[in-house]
């Protein structure tokens, strides 16, 4: 079994900051990619940003500049550093995984960010 545990979530003002953490236990061999997405009322979930074994970062358009992703391999642990937030970036944000050798990929459960204008 493998299991997500995100924190960090909250409710914050516009420009306000958070910090959102996600911690991978189980039987797990390597992790491969750590990555956030997230979900408004009404839309389709969307990544937001990745992170690659390498250290190699993608990120949506909407949030480079003002999210920051990073990674603790030694505690399978990944961070998300949100600056600057914006009503727009209200959502659940999900922890996502991708496993080697086998390619399987897991969630958390979701932690709510919301942010008022």
């Amino acid at each position: 079994q493998v299991q997500l545990v995100e924190s960090g979530g909250g409710l914050v003002q516009t420009g306000g900051s958070l910090r959102l953490s996600c911690a991978a236990s189980g039987s797990i061999f390597s992790i491969n990619a750590m990555g956030w997405y997230r979900q408004a009322p009404g839309k389709q979930r969307e990544l937001v940003a990745d992170i690659i074994l390498g250290g190699s970062t993608n990120y949506t358009d909407s949030v480079k500049g003002r999210f920051t992703i990073s990674r603790d391999n030694a505690k399978n642990t990944v961070y998300l550093q949100l600056n600057s937030l914006k009503p727009e970036d209200t959502a659940v944000y999900y922890c996502h995984i991708h496993t080697t050798p086998w390619g399987f990929e897991y969630w958390g459960q979701g932690t709510q960010v919301t942010v008022s204008s």
